[in-house]
């Protein structure tokens, strides 16, 4: 599990755009605390601070204690919308964590073990389909990543959810369908080795079947 991250933050005393703008100026950042049966928290958090925080990598999947007034707030970010030109974040959204609460999360998948795959090491490709799983999540309890072992995977063969032990607290958030996580196949060389050797035969099979075709032909006009 990814550790807890800690962000200070102020309360946030005027709404609307003008006030943000006046708030980006000044490199702050507007958010809002909402959830838990509770009113929404306008605060603001330095942007810079954020900065730091988006840059780990795992900070959609990190519980963050949210510092308001020397209390700590438990939430998880829910959406972080960025500028359309500079890529600066312009707004937070964290939702607020109760102690016994779930939480829907994507978690990266990491693969392991690649150099013990026959497939891979014949050339194959690992494609593949799902680079994070849906999962729902103890709050307290949400993996940092998935790891997927592909030992003994051949070319042909895949990996599907339900070959995958997820650690406890965890559940996959897709329950219709046993979904593909990814799949060991050929490499585009021996695709096309294989494509050409199939379009030679068919071209000899053609050659052959206008050759009797002929050969037909020629027995009738005598």
């Amino acid at each position: 599990m990814s550790d807890a991250l800690t962000l200070p933050a102020e309360a946030r005393e005027r709404a609307g755009k003008g006030a943000s703008r006046a708030l980006r100026r000044d490199g702050r950042v507007p958010a809002v605390v909402y959830g838990g049966n509770e009113q929404p928290t306008p605060i603001h958090v330095e942007e810079k601070a954020l900065r730091l925080q988006l840059g780990t990598g795992h900070f959609m999947n990190s519980i963050v204690m949210v510092e308001l007034g020397g209390k700590l707030i438990r939430t998880i970010p829910k959406d972080v919308a960025l500028h359309p030109v500079s890529d600066r974040p312009i707004h937070v959204d964290f939702l607020r964590l109760s102690k016994d609460s779930k939480i829907e999360v994507n978690v990266p998948v990491v693969f392991i073990n690649e150099e013990a795959s026959p497939g891979l090491k014949k050339g194959g490709v690992l494609n593949v389909v799902r680079h994070e799983l849906e999962l729902v999540c103890d709050a307290d309890r949400i993996p940092s990543e998935i790891e997927l072992d592909v030992t003994g995977l051949d070319i042909g063969d895949s990996v599907h959810i339900s070959s995958v032990t997820l650690p406890d607290g965890s559940l996959s958030a897709i329950t219709d369908r046993d979904f593909t996580i990814a799949t060991v196949v050929a490499p585009s060389a021996l695709k096309r080795a294989e494509g050409e050797a199939a379009e030679g035969e068919e071209v000899a099979a053609d050659e052959v079947e206008a050759s009797a075709q002929s050969g037909d032909q020629a027995e009738s006009g005598e």
